[in-house]
């Protein structure tokens, strides 16, 4: 099995745990205030506790985790699920019970807010929303054993709660032994401290391959927080092997030489133009969608005029589209390239401890050579087109950055203040967009480019979003006149503050769709009716259907909700299925109208009278099609888009903001439906619900952009693209 998957499964325990806590707290519940005597203030005090220890670490989670990792805050959640099962096994009166819950609630707010994120961070593009749903899916899992449990012990004379509640450290301690003993650190975390050498041995554990040098130069490059970025188009074809007397950095005509980050390939690009160009096409396209929906958000045009230009192969596939024939951008040809990022790396670790700069911000004259190693370098004589034979495959399996995207640089060049030429690399995300063409009678032919490899002198059409290099020194210039290179990460880790990476127009839009679906998620109620389902089903007249079976109100209301999250389990798997071909955004679209129409049909079943057992099927019919429709998309995706669409140095506390949103949102819905119920009833609560869902197809439908198979990278670049569009459409 994949290496990513067996990671991402093995964090996903944390939410097997709360899903185990959401359902021994719901059945727990019903025992806890007859032997307390509890009102429902304080029955939903006790309930809504976990939340709120869940949103006082969510306010520091994302803070702590981009400071010391995210692996040590999945341990920290792990020992916070086993000290609250003893102390509520225990628990002598309500006030202990009380912080037992409250220390539920800081490892449910560790595993809920950082799961997400480390997945993200640790798995390929293409699967990557595939095992984001894992957790809804261990989730449930969790809940479908919890109750089991629960509605076995409640068949005994005398049901333990505190027994119920207990038995919570049991798999709490197989989580902490995962979590110290098998989970790697993010190696997107690693490369932001500049831990070069131990984020590639956590990436070549990940993939299962020994080359991977370009996700390495991509999770570099993320470090980038704003900057001008643009939207281009190429026609693209393998270049002439640069002879000795050529200038590497110069082209003929409009000509732009392209380098990947390892040693021994390069293509000539030409700007595509007016007629062939397909960037003005996204334009256009985004400027009509706007015009007839005045309230669209031209960030959703362009991720989806992106996506409709997809090759059909290049989806849910590991292989960059790019140049097929050629070979991969990136050669794994040069295998020294590994020992100069060895030393880069040991001596890295050495100046964490003794310092690695100057007083004046600058790297000493001792540290300057091994500073300024390359991680990407480009040779003068080498190959720029790997020919036919075997490597090209299997260049493009190692070393593609994920969803058909290849990373490049280019040259580029402008008139400084003294009126001199200044030139320096700019960072290319490229994407295939059309099929190949021959380039002998073609409009799309490049002048002078004769093939190097199989497939005689096709071109291609890419995307490409160019930007400033995350880590580029211009002194470099001097010595190492071809190919980008990079000064170490901790040397521009503090250039840009948390706080102005945050205001980045970028950063914003994507906040203001974190946070939005988040609260609009939350208000639609579905853990509000997870907490209170037994109850909600007793309300509904669930004991009629098992009173033949002899059975009590409370263990049939129990098993219903067994049932019922049995029932998620194979809905969750076909979300899962699909998470990464149909998409986020196709999948909420989808799935939103059916909440909306069960819970109309709970409004109508509660409103009418239909007799007991007719009240009883329609009220457990929508309830279990309102759940298993809940989990296909709206439960979820909020936090696998939250956890794809921020900067990797702003990720953990943009997903900790967005997270605190959710945890606030819980508490209020949480808390406040038994009032509600005994208030408004079921058909008022559910009135309220769909009413919300109609909302939150409306915002998904203007503002939710598609992310399924982009990496996390190029996702924040389009964010940043997408803002600047819209600044400069209300400009206009």
């Amino acid at each position: 099995m994949n290496g990513a998957a067996l990671i991402a499964i093995a964090a996903t325990i944390g939410n097997f745990l709360q899903g185990w806590d959401n359902a021994t707290i719901a059945g727990a519940v019903v025992y806890i205030k007859k032997e307390l005597e509890l009102g429902a203030a304080i029955e939903g005090l006790i309930v809504a506790m976990s939340l709120i220890g869940a949103t006082l670490i969510t306010t520091c989670s994302g803070t702590i985790s981009d400071s010391i990792g995210r692996r040590p805050m999945l341990i920290a959640s792990s020992m916070f699920y086993f000290l609250s099962g003893l102390i509520m096994l225990w628990s002598p009166n309500v006030y202990v019970l009380l912080l037992a819950r409250l220390l539920d609630g800081f490892g449910i707010g560790l595993a809920v807010t950082l799961v997400p994120l480390y997945i993200s961070e640790t798995a390929p593009s293409e699967i990557r929303g595939l095992l984001n749903t894992l957790p809804q899916f261990t989730g449930s899992g969790g809940m479908f054993l919890a109750y089991c449990m629960v509605f076995s012990m409640s068949l005994s004379a005398s049901p333990s709660w505190r027994l119920m509640l207990g038995v919570l450290s049991i798999p709490s301690l197989l989580y902490f032994a995962l979590t110290v003993f098998y989970l790697p650190e993010s190696p997107r975390w690693l490369v932001s401290k500049g831990k070069m050498l131990e984020a590639k041995r956590v990436l070549q554990k990940l993939r299962g391959r020994e080359d991977v040098s370009g996700e390495m130069a991509l999770l570099v490059e993320g470090l980038a927080v704003g900057g001008e970025t643009s939207l281009e188009e190429y026609i693209i074809g393998p270049s002439d092997e640069l002879g000795d007397d050529q200038d590497p950095t110069g082209h003929e005509d409009d000509q732009i030489k392209l380098y990947g980050p390892e040693a021994g390939l390069s293509w000539v690009a030409k700007p595509a133009s007016t007629g062939q160009s397909r960037v003005s096409l996204v334009s256009r396209q985004g400027s009509m969608v706007n015009q007839s929906i005045p309230l669209m958000d031209p960030l959703v045009a362009l991720f989806g005029s992106i996506h409709e230009k997809m090759l059909p192969e290049a989806s849910g596939s590991m292989r960059s589209m790019l140049f097929p024939n050629f070979g991969s951008m990136f050669s794994t040809a040069e295998p020294n390239i590994v020992k100069n990022d060895e030393e880069w790396d040991e001596e890295s670790l050495h100046r964490e401890g003794e310092g690695s700069a100057s007083d004046d911000g600058g790297p000493t004259d001792e540290e300057d050579g091994d500073l300024r190693a390359p991680l990407m370098n480009m040779r003068r004589n080498s190959s720029l087109v790997q020919g036919g034979g075997g490597g090209g495959g299997g260049g493009g399996d190692a070393m593609g950055i994920g969803g058909g995207w290849q990373l490049a640089w280019k040259w580029s060049e402008r008139d400084g203040e003294d009126g001199k030429k200044e030139g320096g690399f700019k960072r290319i995300y490229l994407h295939q967009e059309g099929p190949a063409a021959s380039r002998r009678g073609s409009l799309v032919s490049i002048a002078g480019g004769d093939g190097g490899g199989e497939g005689g002198g096709e071109y291609f059409q890419a995307a490409a979003l160019v930007s400033q290099p995350a880590l580029y020194s211009k002194d470099i210039l001097d010595r190492r006149p071809v190919g980008p290179a990079m000064v170490h990460p901790l040397e521009t880790s503090g250039n840009v503050s948390v706080f102005d990476a945050l205001l980045e127009p970028g950063v914003k839009r994507a906040l203001i769709v974190g946070i939005g679906i988040q609260i609009l998620q939350q208000f639609s109620g579905i853990n509000g009716v997870l907490y209170y389902t037994p109850q909600i089903l007793q309300q509904a007249g669930v004991g009629v259907l098992l009173a033949n079976l002899g059975m009590g109100a409370d263990s049939s209301s129990f098993l219903i909700s067994g049932l019922t999250n049995f029932l998620m389990l194979p809905c969750i798997a076909v979300a899962m299925r699909f998470m990464d071909i149909a998409g986020r955004r196709s999948l909420l679209l989808t799935t939103i109208p059916v909440l909306i129409v069960s819970l109309i049909a709970l409004v109508i079943g509660n409103v009418f009278d239909f007799g007991t057992l007719a009240h009883a099927i329609i009220s457990t019919t929508c309830v279990v099609i309102y759940f298993c429709t809940f989990v296909m998309g709206y439960g979820p995706i909020p936090n696998i888009l939250c956890s794809e669409i921020f900067p990797t140095r702003v990720r953990g506390i943009c997903i900790a903001i967005c997270a605190l949103v959710f945890w606030i949102c819980d508490v209020i819905v949480t808390y406040s439906l038994p009032v509600m119920l005994s208030s408004i009833g079921l058909a008022g609560v559910f009135g309220i619900y769909a009413v919300v869902c109609v909302i939150s197809w409306v915002f998904i439908f203007l503002r939710v952009p598609e992310t399924k198979g982009m990496p996390l990278e190029v996702i924040t670049e389009f964010f940043a693209v997408g803002a600047k569009q819209s600044a400069a459409a209300k400009g206009e």
